[in-house]
């Protein structure tokens, strides 16, 4: 059945241990269980509402989803997608109410849930660790920027996702969603398949409600392609809108956070609370920076009549299968009013390779920074130290060569010929020759394409197996992107994304809302396993 937030109805909490193993709920001061109405696709309005009317605390909320977390993460499905758990989120959650009775609200994610991928630092008793065995004692001393937003917003950050380590840049092959300390997180739609990376455990974790939200980072595809893969919504925005300080880097250039949610609504929520300036992160201070503190004042139905959409389909190539859940999708368009325009193809693929350059060089230079601001307690002083930690330890050894980390030990600085060459080239191709030319040529609102196919088998021998992909553009030129579930093929989601010039994240939201809105096509997981 597809999803309708108007016509779903409530479910007790007693229903959903039955139906999941949930084991005990939340508890009130007798000892009894407590039955929450909490639906898995339930909103941050409707846990307001739900906190306004009384109907249950954050408390009660929080050990809703640490218990949902328990069973459905570490036991039932066994989902792996969460690391770590704040030990200290039911004492959050109990300022929190203490706050909303006194009559003080923060704002919409005062006593909201939120999960951060586990490259994000909070100063607190969970460690930050990209998912490396090198860095399992690794607990940052001040917050990042993103957690210290969330924070003051009234968020309670309840605990860190498993990611493919080091962001997926450490091996010639990999499987997405894998790490060393982690080991494989699985897609709450077919647990034998992929949940795709590397912010595959907030992907996981979003679809299957084990949080209200999540935080991923993305350099290339890695918000995207997992919100694709989990059936969610997925902001990857332009680099610099959202502050990278306290995160574990693979690129100064293309590197962003962003929020994950199951409605483009939640998502929006999140994202205009992380628009600060941060004057250590010189892409929020860069001229011409547009950011805004609501984006939900773009959300209007309607948004798409009088639009004039790109298709790019070159990334669907002759997948015949996708090529007819797309068709689904621009005859929505059409029949409500916007223009589309089918676009050749507009990147070079020599921008890849350029690209590819760049990362090696910005990985070692912002990792030894990031490992030279943890001082003393730092679990590796550089690169090289991590190299030679992971390469003695067998389990990081046993299924991946890990031999991006020794490509990139062995680049010089990023005042190097070499590399100003292949970032200039890279901005080049898919800005000013790219995204901008085809825009302005075309008179263009945004463009859309496929995000991907749907998820593969899991395989740690050979690694991802990729049908498509349509996120290198955004990515390479650091602009703004938006996943949006899009339909399903055998069960499994696939996605939709938005992209365009820098600073569009106002259009993007609009038309991607008005989208959601008129199809409604995510799905509730339900936890299978193909027999193929």
């Amino acid at each position: 059945m597809r999803y309708n937030r108007k016509n779903i109805k409530f479910f007790l909490i007693m229903v959903l241990m039955a139906s999941c193993n949930l084991g005990n709920g939340p508890k009130d001061t007798l000892g009894e269980v407590k039955a929450l109405n909490i639906h898995d696709e339930i909103t941050i309005g409707e846990i307001q509402k739900a906190f306004e009317d009384g109907e249950y605390t954050i408390v009660e909320l929080t050990q809703f989803y640490l218990d949902r977390i328990q069973s459905i993460d570490r036991s039932g499905p066994t989902l792996n997608s969460v690391l770590t758990v704040n030990p200290d989120a039911l004492s959050i959650a109990r300022e929190l109410d203490e706050e909303r009775k006194r009559g003080r609200t923060r704002g919409p994610l005062h006593g909201i849930p939120v999960l951060l991928k586990d490259n994000i630092d909070t100063a607190d008793k969970m460690p930050t660790t990209a998912g490396s065995r090198v860095m399992k004692d690794s607990y940052p001393l001040i917050d990042s920027p993103v957690a210290a937003q969330l924070r003051e917003a009234g968020a309670i950050l309840l605990g860190k996702t498993n990611l493919s380590e080091w962001a997926n840049f450490h091996s010639s092959y990999s499987s997405s969603g894998w790490s060393g300390l982690g080991g494989q997180t699985k897609n709450p739609y077919d647990l034998s398949r992929n949940p795709c990376g590397s912010s595959s455990g907030s992907g996981a974790a979003v679809a299957a409600n084990l949080g209200v939200l999540a935080i991923g980072t993305e350099t290339n595809g890695s918000i995207v392609c997992p919100s694709n893969n989990n059936g969610i919504v997925g902001i990857k925005p332009t680099v610099g809108l959202i502050s990278r300080t306290g995160i574990i880097p693979i690129s100064f250039n293309q590197d962003s956070p962003g929020p994950m949610a199951r409605t483009v609504m939640d998502a929006t929520i999140c994202l205009g609370t992380l628009t600060d300036v941060d004057n250590n992160d010189s892409k929020t201070t860069q001229m011409g920076r547009e950011a805004y503190a609501d984006y939900t004042q773009f959300l209007k139905k309607g948004s798409l009549k009088g639009k004039r959409l790109g298709y790019w389909a070159t990334p669907l190539r002759d997948n015949v299968r996708m090529t007819k859940v797309m068709e689904e999708a621009i005859t929505y368009f059409r029949e409500n009013g916007a223009e589309i325009i089918v676009l050749d193809n507009f990147i070079y693929k020599s921008a890849s390779d350029h690209s590819f350059e760049v990362l090696l060089y910005e990985f070692k230079d912002g990792l030894n920074k990031y490992l030279g601001n943890l001082g003393e307690k730092a679990p590796a002083k550089n690169l090289e130290e991590v190299i030679v930690k992971t390469f003695s330890d067998s389990l990081e050894m046993k299924y991946f060569d890990h031999e991006l980390l020794k490509m990139a030990s062995v680049k010089g600085n990023l005042k190097d010929k070499e590399y100003r060459t292949a970032l200039g080239a890279m901005f080049r191709i898919t800005r000013e020759e790219g995204i901008d030319r085809i825009m302005n040529e075309n008179d263009l609102d945004a463009i859309f394409s496929a995000t991907g196919g749907p998820a593969w088998k899991t395989d740690l021998t050979n690694g991802d197996n990729f049908s498509l992909a349509s996120s290198d553009p955004s990515a390479m030129a650091g602009y703004p992107v938006i996943n949006v579930p899009m339909g399903h093929l055998d069960g499994l989601p696939v996605g939709i994304s938005f992209f365009g010039r820098a600073w569009s994240e106002p259009i993007l939201l609009a038309i991607a809302y008005d989208y959601e809105q008129g199809t409604l096509h995510r799905r509730t997981p339900r936890y299978l396993t193909s027999q193929e």
